[in-house]
């Protein structure tokens, strides 16, 4: 399940350095691999204590992470929505991610310009917003030209649904709002608005990188952006990403520890902001424990069993018959499966079940 996260921002906010950053994450938790498939994507595991603790348990041969994919957009400037800079790119590029990552300069540094004079992270925000939902509506009135007639003189009930949330995006796109603050109660209307990939539609998560003295409690440029997201409702990730970059510059775990514990931080800032991605899509971890492998699997929230037993293979879910569930917290108290179904405590699951993060899972199968 190769979902990507894009990480956006103006040029000289620290997108790259928070980049650099993400491609040592096995240093900071554990010694599985970070590779690169193009040179601004990379794929990251996601840190998780359960997976080494189930392998504590279990002893398999071998450990593997679940991960997502960071890509690293180049530096918006202002008019990208008309291909100004590498506009076309830049907008191409966000438009293939799942989710924004968008970096926010808050901490002031006079020995590094700011492409607009001053440190304004509201302001910044700002411009990379304007130039989204400017790409958005030119997207929005280009359909609307083409369904409206067919929409308002035929029968077509389809059209007649896209023409309606085409304008509902318009009108919110239209006052500077973006195409995410705009629900739809129907399935009908939610699919047609998937199907749109407006790229202000995505998940976004705001990410203010700081200087070290304010990477636990922020400053007055973090104060000013939660107040300017309040009703969107994102989520707001502190990073100093200088900082970060000499922590993963330390040879050791207990070298980079102690360096986080100075600061007064419990854990780097790079593995909060993988943990905070993989929510941010929406996606939740099941396990498979045996011992040839302890494995952590990527499967959407919501998900039933059938649907995450294909997660490993496509013929799991078609020939679906049942899944033997474990809770994560009873195999960490009994110690062993074996010793979780002598407690009685390993539970036989059909097709509707729905999957929980955590769930150890044993899938049986027939094709």
């Amino acid at each position: 399940m190769a979902l990507q996260c894009g990480i956006v921002g103006l040029p000289n906010v620290g997108k790259s350095t928070l980049f650099n950053c993400l491609s040592n994450a096995k240093a900071q938790a554990a010694n599985f691999p970070f590779c690169t498939i193009e040179p601004n994507v990379g794929v990251i595991t996601v840190p998780d204590d359960r997976l080494n603790k189930l392998a504590e348990l279990v002893d398999p041969g071998r450990i593997v992470p679940t991960t997502v994919e960071i890509v690293d957009i180049a530096g918006l400037v202002k008019g990208a929505s008309k291909g100004e800079g590498l506009g076309n790119k830049f907008l191409a590029n966000i438009r293939e991610t799942d989710a924004i990552l968008h970096v926010l300069r808050c901490f002031d540094d006079e020995n590094v310009t700011h492409v607009d004079g001053s440190v304004d992270p509201v302001r910044d925000k700002e411009i990379i917003d304007t130039e989204l939902q400017l790409k958005d509506l030119e997207t929005i009135e280009s359909r609307i030209q083409r369904v409206q007639k067919q929409a308002q003189t035929g029968g077509d009930k389809v059209a007649k649904q896209t023409y309606e949330v085409l304008v509902r995006y318009k009108e919110a796109l239209e006052q500077g709002k973006s195409a995410r603050t705009v629900q739809f109660e129907s399935k009908d209307e939610q699919k047609i608005a998937h199907d749109l990939f407006l790229l202000t539609s995505k998940p976004v998560m705001y990410v203010c990188n700081v200087d070290e003295a304010s990477a636990v409690t922020g400053n007055k440029y973090v104060e000013q952006v939660r107040e300017a997201v309040k009703e969107e409702g994102a989520e707001i990730l502190i990073v100093a990403a200088k900082t970060e970059a000499d922590i993963a510059e330390l040879e050791t775990y207990e070298d980079r520890q102690m360096f986080l514990q100075e600061i007064g931080l419990e854990e780097s800032g790079v593995s909060r902001l993988i943990r905070s991605a993989y929510r941010l899509l929406n996606l939740e971890t099941f396990f498979t424990a045996g011992k040839m492998e302890v494995r952590a699997w990527t499967f959407h929230k919501g998900w039933k069993a059938p649907q995450c037993a294909g997660v490993i293979h496509t013929d799991f879910e078609k020939g679906f018959i049942r899944a033997e569930v474990i809770k994560y917290d009873d195999f960490i108290k009994y110690g062993s499966e074996a010793a979780v179904r002598e407690a009685g405590k390993l539970n036989v699951e059909g097709k509707d079940y729905i999957v929980e993060d955590g769930d150890i899972m044993h899938f049986r199968f027939n094709v």
